[in-house]
């Protein structure tokens, strides 16, 4: 009461006048904390963490003092499992301290698939399906047929697969096709070794497509990376009466699929495999 006595016995004007200092004050206070409220001037680099273990990943973002949360998982089957598929912010955007890094990483498990009756299709209907499945074409074996290009038998490994069979996603499918009754195929290129740019040239050549082009890491110059896997494989399980591989045909106008890399991959001659 004493502290109201004593304003109420100042003029007005000082007491006015004491108000708008008292908010210039304030407002000049609010300002200069606001840098240290808000964390202003205090970024980093986003870390790039495309392709590293989820939990490699989430100790690589924190101890930068960013946040990290989960946000999706998928599956690709030729990725390895658990890694970081997809980021935002992306890699080497300057963004605030604090600020929360959402990641999409790859699932552990395959999801569940229904296999279709591809029965009767043709080869490339059955691609485009399997494709929208997430199933992956494998070894075409040509037959004596007038139907050319038609699906007479589909396969896991050696084995019919009947239609509704629950397999997992990324699983590989072999066909059994008509030749159009003129017993010619097109032998499977081995195109393991070979940079993209001449398995490229080579799957052109042979009157084939280039399907998908999938790899475990971020390459900048594709065109250079090299060949570590394909689909259709260029050689069969099975072996012949000498004891080699046997050669894996497919049609004119079939897809062959390549995993690439930055490092070539050690080849192992098949005239030394026994």
């Amino acid at each position: 009461m004493e502290f109201i006595d004593k304003l109420l016995k100042k003029p007005l004007w000082v007491n006015v006048l004491t108000g708008i200092g008292a908010v210039i004050f304030l407002i000049v206070l609010f300002f200069f904390s606001l840098g240290f409220i808000t964390g202003n001037g205090k970024t980093e680099k986003v870390p790039n963490v495309i392709g590293l273990d989820v939990v490699a990943a989430q100790k690589n973002i924190k101890a930068l003092g960013f946040d990290v949360v989960l946000q999706d998982s998928i599956y690709v089957d030729t990725l390895a499992r658990n890694g970081v598929l997809r980021q935002t912010p992306e890699a080497d955007e300057v963004v605030k301290k604090g600020r929360t890094i959402y990641l999409t990483i790859n699932r552990v498990i395959a999801p569940q698939v229904d296999m279709p009756n591809l029965i009767g299709f043709s080869l490339k209907s059955a691609q485009t399906y399997l494709k929208v499945l997430g199933l992956r074409i494998g070894s075409i074996n040509l037959v004596t047929n007038r139907n050319k290009n038609v699906i007479i038998d589909q396969l896991v490994g050696s084995n019919p697969i009947a239609p509704g069979t629950k397999i997992s996603s990324g699983t590989m499918i072999n066909f059994t096709v008509g030749d159009g009754g003129n017993g010619i195929g097109i032998e499977v290129p081995d195109l393991i070794g070979l940079t993209v740019e001449m398995a490229r040239s080579t799957i052109a050549g042979l009157g084939l497509i280039l399907g998908n082009i999938s790899s475990a890491a971020v390459i900048q110059d594709t065109a250079n990376a090299y060949v570590i896997q394909q689909t259709p494989n260029p050689f069969s399980a099975q072996l012949d009466s000498l004891g080699m591989p046997i050669k894996n045909s497919t049609i004119q106008g079939g897809s062959i699929d390549l995993i690439i890399d930055k490092v070539a991959p050690v080849i192992v001659k098949k005239d030394s495999i026994k």
